[in-house]
């Protein structure tokens, strides 16, 4: 795919990094049906065969799509492999919630987004236990889920978008690794009607859906971790802000996030006050 490609089909190049993750998105099934090992890496966070698997057929298929434009993929980086970034790039994690992965509970999803001006602009999110994948393209204000078949063939897309807030409290999302009493004094602002405990960039995408309101994060995560989300719920209508409570930027120097606040229908005060 050209760069003239791109600019005329913008739908192409989503179908095509949708199959991307995909295809990644089954070979880590392919490992996570086996009693495979675990490595750790030297921030202490765990790594297997099908974070390597997945990113190497990722990178193959930008490298197709989208040649000349770097890339920051999370096994890359911590291999020291770090390209210099200016303008527009990708951010993929392979397999974000690799903690769930390796405890066999299920939340786990692969992540691409391309990143224009330091803020995401497309972003594909694929949750292989659940099958079900996460497209959003931000300047077209178009976000959609699809289901993915057993045969890996991707059904008709369904288009999402933040709910408008209920009168009966808001639903609440949390870290189902990373929750503190921070946390709680955040959303202790908030009239809570329920609250769901999940891993990985899922819980982004459940308020891209209307699945949720809210979803604080105080805790660090890397960019890679939350950049497809982020461009999947700015597409269906939301927000995904830093801790000063401005929208989330991309590319700082260390691609490193201390908490943020995704948002759907919801005046959510920023976190800065609770770290």
């Amino acid at each position: 795919m050209t760069e003239g490609d791109f600019a005329r089909d913008r739908d192409l190049l989503l179908a095509n990094l949708a199959a991307a993750c995909v295809e990644a998105g089954e070979a880590i099934m392919a490992v996570y049906a086996t009693d495979f090992a675990v490595v750790f890496k030297d921030d202490a966070s765990p790594v297997t065969e099908a974070d390597q698997r997945a990113e190497a057929i990722i990178l193959k298929a930008l490298a197709w799509l989208l040649p000349g434009i770097p890339v920051i993929a999370e096994e890359e980086v911590a291999a020291g492999n770090i390209p210099a970034t200016d303008g527009r790039f990708l951010l993929v994690d392979p397999l974000d919630g690799t903690k769930e992965f390796v405890g066999k509970r299920g939340d786990f999803t692969v992540n691409v987004a391309l990143i224009e001006d330091h803020a995401p602009a497309l972003g594909i999110v694929y949750a292989p236990v659940e099958r079900r994948l996460f497209m959003g393209d931000v300047a077209r204000q178009c976000a959609w889920s699809a289901v993915v078949s057993e045969d890996g063939r991707i059904g008709e897309r369904q288009p999402i978008a933040v709910r408008m807030r209920p009168a009966g409290g808001l639903a609440a999302v949390a870290s189902r690794s990373h929750n503190s009493p921070a946390t709680e004094a955040y959303l202790d602002q908030f009239d809570v009607a329920s609250r769901v405990s999940r891993g990985s960039s899922l819980k982004i995408c459940m308020v891209a859906a209307g699945e949720a309101d809210l979803y604080p994060r105080l805790a660090p995560t890397c960019e890679w971790d939350i950049a497809a989300g982020d461009a999947v719920l700015r597409a269906a209508g939301g927000r995904l802000d830093g801790p000063d409570g401005r929208p989330m930027v991309y590319g700082k120097p260390d691609f490193f996030n201390t908490g943020f606040v995704a948002a759907g229908d919801v005046d959510a005060p920023p976190i800065a006050p609770f770290l």
